[in-house]
């Protein structure tokens, strides 16, 4: 929290009984700095803190010059670690009155993890963080930045565990192209990375066109699976760094495209693919912004399932069929609400931004609803797919994802503003897209196990 959400005189009062030590910070008289515990009482009507004696004379903190009194509380808990944390830090100056030691503070900060987490007070203190680099970098005469392995920044700054959301639509195209009898497995490999290098184009070029809209600024709850990677904001990488990144994932996603679109009948593959990049780009990038227009769902529905489904199964079959069409309706509508909730915890920064995502736009009960009707949709779907003949039988074993979907409804209700708390139900509804896509894929491939092994399958496995 900022020093000026309590006065010193305001806390002062609330320290007695909540916190039982304090530990004194100061530059003693060769310039090094010290710090020591010591016990306390208050006399909030005189507004100070009587400090006992600490140390000795050797280690005595100055009187009369500025030092930094921290009282802290934490409590530990078996199995789980620590909970209740906060300190509350003052600081002013010390006089001796009747052999104790009163501190008079003229400035405080202070933080309660029941008030504000501790993730999004880490968060709040960036701006703090990257005004201490700077100068430091203005002493050293050289840049000092934040460091990761470069393993790790990549796997941040790509966010390549959600390349799930694209093998999911793309296998499932070649999977359909496989049931009816189309099956070359190097296209199907290239058709997988020029896939998943727009997708990661696409999301080192969001991380960008946040930055630069504000909207990483503005956000000071991200979670594990919203607020993007932030290694920009950050100053993990650079903004030309990202950009550079971005144009090279693109032009190897573009130029495995066109490979594959000479190798097929070249102008729906390419169109295919040009509109899909299109919308990837433009999902955060002026002067469309798809995602600010409230259009991101709608954006990732059709990115993330019929074009890809379709692009997948037309470089396989060399032609368009409804069956993929359908099949990439409820696998795109799922994708679309891992966006859709994810975009929950980041309300308040995106509308900062002018981000007008739909949960920027829409009531708590009415995010809840659609949620709810989107993913029954997208289940009644494969069901009806799969009863009809429209899809094999065996897809229906897709409905096993289906009961993941109350929890995450249930977690909305409960913890729609407590991003933290949420983020769990997050990474359940993530999974619920990963499931049923998975789950429809095997029932893809048990029913051209059964169209291969036997002359005569019965009709659960058509």
């Amino acid at each position: 929290m900022s020093p000026a959400d309590a006065t010193p005189a305001e806390l002062i009062g609330g320290l007695e009984g909540r916190y039982t030590h304090a530990v004194v910070a100061f530059v003693d008289g060769f310039g090094y700095p010290l710090s020591v515990a010591t016990s306390f009482v208050v006399a909030p009507d005189r507004g100070v803190v009587i400090l006992e004696p600490v140390a000795g004379e050797e280690v005595a903190p100055p009187l009369g010059h500025e030092v930094n009194v921290v009282f802290s509380h934490i409590r530990p808990v078996e199995g789980y670690g620590y909970d209740e944390r906060r300190y509350v830090s003052m600081w002013g100056s010390l006089h001796r009155t009747n052999g104790s030691l009163e501190f008079v503070p003229e400035g405080v900060q202070h933080w309660d993890e029941q008030e504000v987490s501790f993730f999004e007070f880490s968060e709040r203190g960036v701006p703090q963080a990257h005004r201490y680099l700077q100068r430091l970098s203005r002493e050293r005469g050289e840049q000092v930045r934040p460091r990761l392995s470069p393993f790790w920044l990549f796997l941040r700054a790509t966010r390549l565990p959600f390349l799930s959301a694209t093998i999911a639509p793309v296998g499932l195209g070649i999977a359909v192209a496989a049931a009816h009898g189309h099956w070359h497995w190097a296209l199907a490999i290239l058709t997988i990375v020029a896939a998943a290098c727009v997708h990661l184009g696409l999301n080192v070029a969001n991380d960008v066109f946040d930055t630069r809209s504000g909207a990483d600024a503005a956000n000071v709850t991200p979670t594990q699976f919203s607020g993007g990677s932030r290694v920009i904001h950050y100053g993990l990488l650079s903004m030309t760094q990202m950009e550079r990144l971005s144009a090279a994932f693109y032009a190897t996603g573009m130029l495995i495209g066109l490979i594959l679109a000479l190798l097929s009948s070249f102008w729906p593959v390419l169109v295919l693919g040009l509109v899909g990049a299109a919308i990837s780009y433009f999902y955060t990038a002026p002067p469309l912004r798809l995602v600010h227009r409230g259009l991101g769902e709608i954006a990732v529905f059709l990115g993330f399932g019929p074009i890809m489904t379709l692009g997948a199964y037309y470089v396989q079959a060399k032609a368009f069929g409804w069956e993929a069409l359908y099949a990439s309706i409820p696998v795109g509508i799922l994708v679309a609400m891992i966006l859709y909730v994810n975009e929950v915890p980041d309300r308040p920064g995106d509308a900062a931004a002018g981000k007008d995502t739909l949960p920027v736009r829409w009531s708590k009960e009415r995010v809840i609803q659609v949620y709810v009707v989107s993913v029954v949709l997208a289940f009644g779907l494969i069901v009806v797919g799969a009863l009809s003949s429209l899809l094999p039988v065996p897809t229906i074993i897709a409905l096993a994802a289906f009961p993941l979907m109350p929890s995450v409804a249930h977690g909305l209700r409960h913890y729609y503003d407590s991003p933290y708390q949420l983020m769990p139900l997050m990474g359940k509804n993530i999974k619920l897209h990963a499931a049923a896509s998975s789950l429809l894929i095997l029932g893809y491939v048990v029913a051209i196990i059964a169209a291969h092994t036997m002359t005569n399958p019965p009709i659960v496995l058509r």
